[in-house]
């Protein structure tokens, strides 16, 4: 990014300079320096100017007019040259790149030709940079139809082609799966942009959902058809033709292994302050433990707006060198008036930004920490641990390694971290009297400000609002709290904003969030609060309180604004936060079925899936705030509706922490208001969850209370879809006993053919896991009938093979391998092919078929389908005498099979393993694997397998 001033055109205009933004209130002005951006260093003629800021109507004085205009330009930018004067027009002198519309078409460039020359990780960044530089429509704010009909028709469409780009790199890296909800929104917002469509097809075709992806080309047909009454492109049609027939060239690429991940190198500090002053024994001491002591904690200690934050960001800023792995910072909200910040989520975001991908991080808090501190072991990396109110809050996000050292803030000297942890305290008072001036004297200009900064009692928060109070203001001094006074000094509309504000409960607030509480236009009033230091702006577009502050207007909104009125805001801030999700539900997660809700009015501005999932990684610790608040204090049914619509991006993000925090909240709000729809959707969530973290016996628990809940209210469609996950649960456990009775159930309220065939499949792996092949063969063939494709004439030729009717096995295997399928399918048809091969005699043919189809899953594919072959393959090395590969082979299934809970899959291998292991003599290894087999067959309920294991431990 260039240096000097930032312009933002992509969403409202934006100005910056030195990290502060420049306000430009009148709508002609932004519609002047917009088109003097958008033609950077080049004159734009005086009769365009006018065009583009008047349109038909220019005043009389134009010429006279528009140079008024750029003068207040020049003024507001600080930098009279950045507007240049030319014979018949204005010239912008500004690096193109400090431009987001510029920078946005230069790295649109970039990832194309790193797209390209095949350099696809390149492109993947590249393209990622461009597309985060929207914050929302382009021009938005800027009243000019003739700037907005010349340019944002033109960059919207690049805005369209770089996503297509950036989705064709991210299907070359083989990442279909993860694209498949964002296409979906994509193709719902932009229905006949006909590429989406294709992307949607294959990301769904290589993610084994080809009953959908053709179902996305039914849906484009006929959407082409009624509006335009066209057919699909020959390119869509050739696609549409290769997913029937399963055609090879579709299978997902397979990428070279990658190198091991490199540690990131966060710089997660906020902005250091560009008027930081005095504190020099404070930051030389702070500094020389951090860097030159055996000190690796380090706590400022000391009162409320004493600046504790912000000397230990400016300190942290300073050390940058020192810490060439990176900084990171959290706010732990240890004395805020709403709840601290969860220490899940805190160690969440800490290994995020260490490069931990979500579906790595452990569910547990003492697993998240103990990985913590071994991806910090040996790196030299800085820690800033804000607003502590107790040891207990910072020690689980301790490095334990001598190379990182530690920054805590808090009000207390934190003495059990000196104790236990080797913590020094560095109290922080108040400014001495020639730093109070210093301050003053920044502010305020040169001048004998003893008095004013002995009322302040040299506090640097007081310090700075009364500055602000009497800046360009000679004939006010101040004569009680600078805090009381600048409140007072206020506006009644800001003074109201400021009360009610202090209802947010979470820890900051959009200008969106604030008119929605308020019910009025916030943007200026909260300049207005800005320009007397009451909130801060620490990123563009966001805003928060100091501590004392989000106190002081708490007490002011107790006395003046009746329990009516905080009811009332505190609702429409509610409504506003779901409103918000809904929307963001509508776009990344369509086909989740969520709760009615009440919320009505206008949803936040969010018009894309990337603003969606912006806007809520930004509003995710206000949104657990409020579920919470709600679940406390009322009103209940926001709790339940802003959990239930939620559970979508969290179940996306794998935000495990806040996951369970919404989803108990949720239900407790439903509990205590005796609502049982809700309380039902709040155990299914919970269900989902604890299914995810592994804790089957709370999920079956949490499933059953749906089920029933479900029952009771007659709403069959509910309770089939919970009996579903109830039985997946059930299998992931071993209880497959249990998991059939509730798939029976299930199947019994289901209508469609592909629901039905599904749950078929599902009943049928279930019969051959429990050893009623029988079984098996009829469910497969009632659903071969219902939906013939690949998989429904593997898995019949699998329970054929198992009953010994190898030759119509044969024919239905050798029929899913004609009619192709994704690598994992393929693969399952091989092994049940060598399978039979190997029982007719045919063990050479056997391993080359069993070969080919571990080929298929063995570098990142289904791993237990990898599993199953593995075994296979054991299987055949043993016939054939090769007992040491038979029992590698075994041992990796074995590993495999425990690692991700496939239950008979690890019972063969402990079978296999006991067998292998006799022909090797190795007799004690034997009985144990065969005396583990027959307990873990028992427990499960695989009558088969315990019977098989039961013989060999004889």
């Amino acid at each position: 990014m260039a240096s000097g001033p930032q312009f933002r055109l992509l969403g409202p205009l934006e100005v910056r300079l030195n990290d502060s933004a420049v306000v430009l209130r009148a709508g002609k002005h932004r519609a002047l320096l917009a088109a003097l951006l958008l033609r950077p260093n080049r004159v734009v003629p005086v009769t365009e100017l006018v065009e583009h800021v008047w349109g038909d109507t220019p005043p009389a004085r134009t010429r006279g007019t528009l140079q008024t205009y750029v003068m207040r330009l020049r003024a507001a930018l600080g930098d009279p040259s950045l507007i240049q004067t030319a014979p018949d027009g204005y010239r912008m002198r500004v690096d193109p790149l400090a431009v987001d519309v510029h920078r946005f078409a230069d790295a649109a460039a970039r990832g194309r030709a790193a797209a390209a020359s095949n350099d696809l990780a390149a492109a993947r960044k590249t393209f990622a940079e461009a597309l985060e530089l929207w914050r929302g429509p382009v021009l938005s704010d800027v009243p000019s139809e003739t700037l907005y009909s010349e340019h944002a028709p033109r960059l919207t469409e690049l805005l369209m082609t770089v996503h297509e780009q950036r989705i064709d790199v991210e299907l070359a890296l083989g990442n279909h799966a993860d694209l498949v909800p964002e296409l979906f929104a994509l193709t719902r917002d932009h229905p006949l942009r006909e590429r989406f469509w294709g992307q949607l097809m294959l990301a769904l075709y290589r993610s084994s959902r080809q009953a959908e992806a053709l179902e996305a080309f039914r849906q484009l047909d006929r959407t082409l058809d009624e509006q335009l009454g066209i057919d699909p492109a020959e390119e869509l049609r050739e696609l549409h033709q290769s997913i029937l027939v399963g055609a090879p060239e579709l299978a997902a690429p397979v990428a070279p292994r990658e190198p091991e991940r490199a540690p990131a190198s966060p710089m997660r500090l906020p902005d250091d302050i560009s008027d930081f002053t005095g504190r020099a024994w404070h930051v030389e001491r702070v500094s020389g433990l951090i860097t030159r002591g055996a000190v690796p904690i380090v706590t400022l200690a000391g009162q409320p707006g004493v600046g504790k934050t912000t000397l230990a960001v400016h300190v942290a800023h300073l050390l940058r060198d020192h810490f060439p792995d990176g900084q990171l910072y959290v706010d732990l909200r240890g004395y805020a008036l709403g709840p601290p910040a969860d220490g899940m989520d805190v160690l969440s975001r800490f290994l995020r930004a260490l490069g931990v991908p979500p579906d790595e991080i452990p569910p547990d808090a003492d697993e998240q920490s103990t990985m913590l501190r071994s991806l910090l072991s040996g790196r030299r990396m800085l820690l800033v641990l804000d607003n502590a109110s107790a040891p207990d809050q910072v020690r689980p996000l301790l490095p334990g390694t001598a190379s990182c050292r530690v920054i805590v803030t808090s009000r207390d000297d934190l003495r059990g971290l000196i104790a236990m942890n080797g913590a020094r305290t560095v109290p922080v008072d108040v400014f001495t009297p020639v730093e109070s001036a210093s301050l003053l004297s920044t502010l305020l200009g040169p001048g004998d400000h003893a008095e004013l900064a002995e009322r302040c009692g040299h506090l640097p928060l007081a310090l700075r609002v009364a500055a602000a109070y009497l800046a360009g203001r000679d004939d006010l001094t101040i004569s009680g709290s600078p805090i009381e006074l600048a409140y007072a000094a206020l506006p009644p509309a800001p003074q109201r904003l400021f009360r009610l504000l202090s209802l947010v409960p979470g820890p900051d607030f959009t200008a969106e969030g604030a008119s929605a509480l308020a019910d009025v236009d916030a943007d200026g009033l909260l300049t207005v609060l800005a320009i007397a230091n009451l909130v801060v702006s620490p990123v563009p577009g966001r805003y928060r309180f100091h501590d004392e502050l989000v106190r002081y207007a708490a007490t002011l909104r107790e006395q003046s604004d009746s329990p009516a009125e905080q009811e009332v805001a505190w609702t429409a801030l509610l409504n506003h936060y779901l409103r918000g999700v809904e929307r963001c539900a509508e776009l990344l997660y369509p086909g989740i079925v969520r709760l009615p809700t009440s919320a009505s009015g206008p949803a936040p501005r969010i018009s894309s899936s990337a603003e969606a999932l912006a806007w809520l990684d930004a509003e995710r610790p206000n949104l657990t705030a409020a579920i919470r608040q709600a679940a406390e204090h009322g009103p209940a049914e926001m709790a339940w509706q802003l959990a239930d619509a939620l559970r979508g991006y969290l179940w996306i993000g794998q935000h495990v922490g806040e996951w369970l925090a919404t989803a108990h909240h949720g239900l407790q709000a439903a509990q205590a208001s005796a609502h049982r729809p809700a309380e039902a959707a709040m155990h299914a969530n919970l269900g989902t969850l604890y299914l995810r973290l592994g804790e089957y016996a709370l999920s079956v628990e949490h499933h059953n209370q749906a089920v029933g809940l479900y029952r009771a209210l007659g709403d069959k469609d509910a309770e089939a879809s919970v009996l579903n996950n109830l039985s997946l649960v059930h299998r992931r456990s071993g209880q497959l006993t249990e998991a059939k009775q509730a798939l029976v159930r299930c199947l019994e309220m289901l209508h469609s053919a592909d629901s039905v065939s599904t749950g078929l499949y599902n009943l049928g792996q279930l019969s051959v896991e429990l050893g009623e092949i029988d079984g098996a063969v009829e469910h497969f063939s009632q659903a071969l009938a219902l939906a013939p494709n690949a998989d429904s004439h593997t898995y019949l030729g699998m329970a054929l093979r198992l009953q010994g009717r190898f030759d119509e096995a044969r024919a239905h295997l050798e029929h899913a391998l004609e009619i192709g399928n994704v690598p994992a399918g393929e693969a399952e048809a091989l092994e049940n092919l060598a399978a039979l091969e190997l029982a007719e005699g045919n063990a050479e043919v056997a391993l080359s078929l069993a070969s080919r189809a571990l080929t298929l899953v063995s570098d990142g594919g289904d791993p237990q389908v990898a599993t199953s072959v593995r075994i296979m393959l054991g299987e055949i090395r043993r016939t054939v005498s090769d007992f040491d590969v038979a029992a590698e082979l075994f041992e990796q299934a074995l590993a495999t099979a425990r690692r991700i809970g496939y239950a008979s899959g690890e019972v063969r291998a402990l079978i296999n393993l006991a067998v292998v292991w006799r022909d090797l003599e190795r007799h004690a290894d034997s009985r144990s694997a065969a005396d583990r087999a027959v307990r873990r067959s028992a427990e499960l309920g695989l009558r088969a397998l315990e019977s098989r294991a039961r013989e060999l431990s004889r």
